[in-house]
């Protein structure tokens, strides 16, 4: 039985990062790449390396390439921390896996280190794998939690509970983490909405400007939980930028949400240290008339457009600076 599975990358459309902050926040999945893990029944347990976990090179700067590319560290551990999850989340619920070993594999095609939550969708993807062989079901509002672990528990990755979400769930969704309602039920409030509500969406993403999570969000989290005010105020902020968004969206104003992206982005100017390169590609798309924040962070941005000479002139602008644009696939 040879077993294919798949996830998607995600954008954080409103709200990021205050996934993990007790805040809200809207992303929703990008069709155009995915992850995917395959899995078949073998005499030993077995995790082939993708290209990305090789150590040989033909020169030092065929390493610093593959470096930039893709950072330290390959998918092996992602699938190796995600395996060991799953074993100890079954044993804690009880539910039985059978004695049979597995050869895995995976391969991806999302842009690596740019916000789009690449790692993660590796991580799903070998999670639904594991579910179909072992005929194990994890209901979905327990996924996002269990992926999180992988990352969280076993790599020591500082991460939320967004990408997690939105790539169980996919489509688009608004999230509540409200810190009492997750409390008493175990998981945020996750609510599904129409991609039909969204109003033209672009994507932008450039691949020199790798910047691995685990350096991204340390100093942040960090502040937040030591009380700092400009923090805690700003976590406030995106999450009430995130109920208006969510209103309009509801309201068939889809098309007036772009001010309010801008506004995400600049709050968060406001508390963290945002590379230049960062900056010029956010001001190079709204030069044209188009809405941007990042995706996530840092490397990729989503905004909103108003026709396709708008969508033309986003590929003019940022094309030259080597930052590819294209039209996000949700649905």
């Amino acid at each position: 039985m040879l077993i294919r599975t798949q996830a998607f990358p995600r954008a954080g459309l409103v709200g990021n990062p205050s996934d993990g902050y007790h805040g809200k926040t809207v992303s929703f999945v990008i069709r155009n790449f995915a992850a995917h893990v395959t899995l078949w029944e073998s005499p030993e347990l077995e995790i082939l390396p993708n290209a990305r976990d090789h150590s040989s090179f033909g020169s030092i700067r065929d390493l610093v390439l593959d470096v930039r590319q893709h950072g330290y560290y390959g998918g092996v551990r992602l699938l190796k921390a995600t395996i060991k999850r799953f074993h100890d989340y079954c044993v804690e619920k009880g539910l039985p896996l059978d004695d049979r070993n597995f050869t895995v594999r995976y391969s991806s095609d999302i842009p690596s280190q740019v916000g789009l939550a690449g790692s993660s969708a590796i991580i799903t993807a070998c999670l639904r794998a594991l579910m179909q062989f072992y005929e194990v079901r994890i209901p979905p509002v327990e996924q996002p939690d269990l992926i999180l672990s992988v990352e969280t528990r076993e790599l020591g990755i500082p991460a939320g509970l967004q990408d997690r979400v939105i790539q169980v769930y996919e489509g688009l969704v608004f999230m509540d983490f409200d810190r009492d309602y997750s409390a008493h039920h175990g998981h945020g409030r996750y609510e599904p909405l129409d991609p039909a509500l969204l109003p033209p969406l672009y994507i932008a993403y450039r691949t020199d400007l790798a910047e691995g999570t685990e350096v991204f969000h340390n100093d942040i989290r960090n502040r937040y939980q030591r009380g700092e005010r400009a923090v805690v105020e700003a976590m406030q902020y995106w999450a009430e930028l995130t109920e208006s968004v969510r209103g309009l969206l509801l309201a068939g104003r889809g098309v007036e949400i772009g001010p309010l992206l801008d506004r995400n982005f600049n709050k968060r100017c406001d508390i963290y240290r945002i590379s230049r390169r960062n900056r010029d590609m956010v001001e190079a798309a709204r030069s044209v008339g188009a809405s941007a924040k990042f995706t996530g962070s840092g490397g990729a941005i989503v905004g909103t457009y108003t026709d396709a000479a708008m969508f033309q002139a986003l590929e003019g602008r940022l094309e030259p600076l080597g930052i590819q644009v294209f039209k996000p696939v949700i649905q």
